[in-house]
């Protein structure tokens, strides 16, 4: 089970990676207009996607000791 458990994390891992990738393209095109607001909501979500991530990636490693 542990080694299809890690590879389901992995593919959760790539999924956020994706997802983060798409936030962060997103934000950028509202950086520098008016909504600026909507960009710096978009990067808190970028910045929580990263966190989850690397905590995907420490469960993962558990996994594999």
């Amino acid at each position: 089970m542990p080694g299809s458990d890690t590879a389901l994390l992995s593919s959760i891992v790539a999924q956020v990676e994706e997802l983060t990738k798409r936030i962060t393209d997103l934000a950028e095109t509202y950086g520098s207009t008016p909504d600026s607001a909507i960009a710096s909501e978009m990067f808190a979500a970028e910045r929580a996607l990263v966190s989850a991530r690397r905590a995907l990636e420490r469960a993962a490693r558990f996994l594999e000791n």
